[in-house]
């Protein structure tokens, strides 16, 4: 089989276990590794090596830039202080403790590869964490939390697999140094991140001749984010996070309705793809991962991979429940002021960590000899222990947080709907002032006015209406008869495009273009009738 055919393999396989991961309700990373894990034993797959490069300058800039463009800056401000304890603070104190039992539990793992085996295992996965608590009832807080600390805690785990490796390699470690680098890299990391978003912002505000052109620059802003502030010894994945968090910002001012509506159905495609492809590369590891290891050492390795899960888990659960708490017991009146978590939500934040690919791209990563040309330290066992520490972290966790937070009573806090009905009220009460106003009155003859006066008018009755605990559902009756006509048309205008595909008298690129129009008003007119 060729690379190619694999490719399209996977593509496929990725696609049809999404679909079968919606309908058994798990996260579909769990599915696309244990696919990944029974492709790898068919016999004739050519081996599949997941070279670090891959992951870190081809998989990671887009996605990482596609969560934290989600992520929105306000929300990530908001619980900043949570998500730099859980980003720094949980990172070292789980590189200690998982350091430690490295050392005293694994025979012949001395104080440099126990620490090298922490600094890999201990920062959580951005791509694991937003994938695994997708459509899982959580409260937008905990998401939030979840999903911040993943995309900066880079910064720490990066400096400590630099320091570690190094440490290693020449036999010496200066602590300060290590400290001092965390804060240059994190402010190059950031300043990289905003340079490069807002001379895109630029290039953006010029580019007015394709929406092809527009999504292209959104593509090439992740990765000229990360590779820059690679470059400058910076870190990467703090500058895609800057970059999509300062260019989400201004994204209204960007590009047309039209070119972002464009972006938005290619990013969603890439980012399903990748992410897939991502999740279902870890499980095609394993023979090569079990290749390198002495057929003696398998079996022991996995239990012992099991073991550094457990301490890696329960040194993130040991910190996350102080962590909520300690700072605002001990703290000023800011501290006190803000909500501290309830005891549910710190266990599923403890719970909710997960590891994932840039852990094992960090492993497939470690040089292969020390400069007197002997060989890295255990370097293969560390790559069999890392792989099993992703295997339980996708596998158990994935798969128990959905009982976890049923167990737990947690449920979605609906604060992102009433945020959204909120704004809708103040959007319609807005419009609806404007119409009243003097303003409106050149603008059109006032026949017109009154209808589009009566139309708002009907909205921001169901939206109060709502607001106050009525129904849910918007009765048909509640539609103005302009919006029922306005429906009927759309379906008529459909039909007569439809007929005309069938006489082939019209070319497709017209035809696919009305379409496009059509699609546009028929879902301004489903938000009418939803909100």
């Amino acid at each position: 089989m060729h690379e190619v055919e694999l490719l399209v393999l996977l593509l496929a396989a990725t696609t049809a276990l999404a679909e079968v991961a919606n309908r058994l309700r798990v996260p579909y990373p769990v599915l696309l590794v244990l696919a990944g894990l029974a492709l790898s034993l068919l016999p004739g797959l050519p081996p599949v090596v997941l070279a670090p490069n891959l992951v870190f300058f081809v998989f990671l800039p887009p996605l990482l830039y596609a969560s934290a463009w989600a992520l929105s800056w306000s929300a990530f401000r908001s619980e900043a202080r949570p998500i730099t304890l859980l980003a720094v603070g949980c990172v070292l104190f789980s590189l200690a403790v998982v350091a430690a039992v490295a050392h005293y539990a694994l025979p012949g793992f001395g104080w440099g590869p126990a620490f090298v085996l922490a600094a890999i295992v201990s920062p959580t996965d951005a791509v694991s964490a937003a994938v695994a608590t997708k459509g899982l009832p959580v409260s937008r807080r905990v998401s939030i939390v979840l999903e911040g600390e993943s995309l900066v805690n880079d910064a720490t785990g990066l400096i400590a697999y630099r320091y570690a490796v190094a440490a290693v390699v020449t036999g010496q470690f200066a602590l300060g140094q290590a400290a001092g680098q965390l804060l240059l890299v994190t402010a190059v990391g950031i300043g990289v991140g905003v340079g490069v978003a807002a001379a895109f912002y630029g290039v953006h505000r010029l580019s007015r001749t394709s929406a092809a052109i527009d999504t292209s620059l959104t593509l090439l802003t992740p990765y000229a984010a990360y590779l820059l502030a690679e470059t400058l010894h910076g870190s990467g994945v703090l500058a895609v996070v800057a970059a999509a968090l300062f260019s989400s910002q201004y994204a209204g001012r960007i590009a047309t309705h039209d070119r972002r509506l464009q972006a938005a159905a290619v990013w969603e495609t890439l980012e399903f793809l990748l992410n897939g492809l991502v999740f279902i590369l870890i499980g095609l590891q394993l023979p090569g991962v079990v290749k390198g290891v002495a057929p003696a050492l398998r079996g022991p390795l996995v239990g012992y991979g099991v073991l550094i899960s457990l301490a890696v888990l329960g040194a993130r659960m040991l910190w996350v429940y102080p962590s909520a708490y300690l700072p605002r017991w001990l703290g000023g009146s800011s501290a006190k002021s803000s909500e501290a978590p309830t005891l549910a939500e710190a266990t599923l934040l403890g719970w909710g960590g997960m590891r994932g690919v840039l852990s094992l791209a960090a492993a497939l990563a470690l040089p292969l000899a020390l400069p007197n040309g002997d060989a890295f330290p255990q370097r293969n066992p560390m790559l069999l222990l890392t792989f099993v520490v992703i295997l339980v972290s996708l596998l158990v966790q994935g798969l128990t947080l959905r009982p976890l937070i049923g167990w737990l009573g947690l449920e979605a806090d609906g604060a992102a709907e009433r945020e959204e009905q909120a704004l809708r009220v103040r959007l319609a009460t807005h419009t609806l002032a404007y119409l009243k106003g003097p303003e409106a009155a050149g603008q059109a003859p006032a026949e017109i006015l009154g209808r589009m006066q009566s139309r708002y008018q009907i909205r921001l009755d169901r939206l109060q209406r709502r607001a106050a605990g009525g129904p849910e559902a918007v009765p048909a009756a509640a539609l103005s008869p302009f919006q029922k006509l306005q429906e009927v048309l759309i379906h008529v205008e459909r039909g007569m495009l439809e007929q005309l595909r069938r006489e082939q008298r019209t070319s497709e690129e017209v035809l696919r273009k009305l379409e496009n129009e059509l699609d546009l008003e028929e879902g301004r007119l489903a938000l009418d009738k939803a909100s």
